[in-house]
């Protein structure tokens, strides 16, 4: 919202500050939130629409979709959205699509890394629902132990990765969930 933005011109600098760290909790309880968060994305998703897509774990696009970090066209600087960008795509394509203010079409943003699947608009819907329907599917505590441990490791040294992951199969090979996985796949052999 340009309108926003621009009053926040007039604000003091702690009001500027605490409307700020509000999107960062927004960006870290998406982060934190136990099951995947889908980005459905059909038509522009620009500055903070991308910001949002982005924060996600998973971003569909349609095939017609558009990206764009275009915050720097106004002389604005994307900076919370920057540590999550900075993670999901190359040092590289992550400055130039911050420093340029690009739009990407949906493949190229794919192809850079921020898109995880592009579906045709025709069967969008339907694609997101299939998708998201699958993912339900999934063990619900394996998911969560995949999130949690995935975004653990982007502080971590590699040796306390590799114990976090030892931590994280230890208590995965408690679970209900593999009881029922193994116990499924042994009765399909048979």
């Amino acid at each position: 919202d340009l309108n926003e933005v621009r009053a926040s011109t007039e604000a003091g600098i702690l009001d500027n500050l605490d409307d700020a760290r509000a999107l960062g909790e927004l960006f870290l309880t998406i982060r934190k939130f136990p099951r995947p968060v889908i980005a459905a994305v059909r038509g522009r998703a620009f500055a903070g629409g991308c910001g949002l897509a982005t924060a996600c774990d998973i971003v569909l696009a349609s095939s017609t979709a558009k990206f764009g970090y275009t915050e720097m066209n106004l002389g604005f600087v994307p900076a919370l959205v920057m540590t999550i960008l900075r993670r999901a795509v190359p040092e590289k394509h992550a400055f130039e699509m911050i420093a340029t203010g690009q739009i990407l079409d949906a493949h190229t943003a794919q192809h850079a890394g921020l898109v995880n699947q592009v579906f045709a608009d025709a069967d969008f819907d339907i694609a997101v629902d299939k998708y998201a329907a699958n993912l339900a599917s999934k063990p619900a505590s394996a998911l969560t132990l995949s999130k949690r441990l995935l975004y653990q490791m982007d502080g971590l040294g590699f040796e306390a990765c590799i114990e976090a992951g030892a931590q994280v199969n230890a208590m995965a090979r408690k679970t209900d969930a593999l009881r029922e996985g193994i116990d499924r796949f042994l009765k399909r052999k048979s």
